[in-house]
């Protein structure tokens, strides 16, 4: 249902609620104990989801950690997020989530993606195919630069 007040969802609602308790478990958590925190995080929302959600992120968790292991699993609105400098990179929306069709694999602008003026940045996932994740792969490598 809507909130007619706001304009937004109440799965919409979840994820910002969702997002102020992260960075409120963050507070005050810095250097190695911060990335810590955040990985076991990351690990436990994956750990969440279910059916084809969860082998999407999982396969997803594995493939950055194999293709661009320098950067840091951490949760963003509750989305398994993968960072560069403290800056999103990769993220997983689950279709779980807001009750969608398919999962979402996104780049935010920190990934290195860009291609002339205009490039996705977001990719529509159905299954974690072979194919699929060979083309997740390469993407991820670019992203994280």
């Amino acid at each position: 249902m809507g909130d007619t007040k706001t304009g937004f969802s109440d799965a919409e609602r979840e994820a910002m609620k969702q997002r102020a308790a992260e960075l409120k478990e963050m507070k005050g958590v810095k250097g190695s104990a911060k990335k810590a925190k955040e990985f076991e995080a990351c690990l436990a929302e994956i750990e969440k989801l279910t059916g084809t959600d969860r082998i999407i992120a999982e396969r997803l968790h594995l493939i950055v950690s194999e293709v661009a292991p320098h950067l840091d699993p951490k949760t963003w609105y509750g989305f398994p997020t993968y960072a560069k400098d403290g800056k999103n990179i990769v993220f997983y929306q689950p279709a779980s989530k807001f009750n969608t069709r398919y999962g979402s694999i996104g780049f935010d602008e920190n990934a290195a993606l860009d291609d002339g003026e205009m490039w996705p940045s977001s990719y529509a996932i159905l299954e974690m195919t072979d194919a699929a994740e060979k083309k997740l792969r390469a993407l991820v490598k670019k992203a994280a630069g």
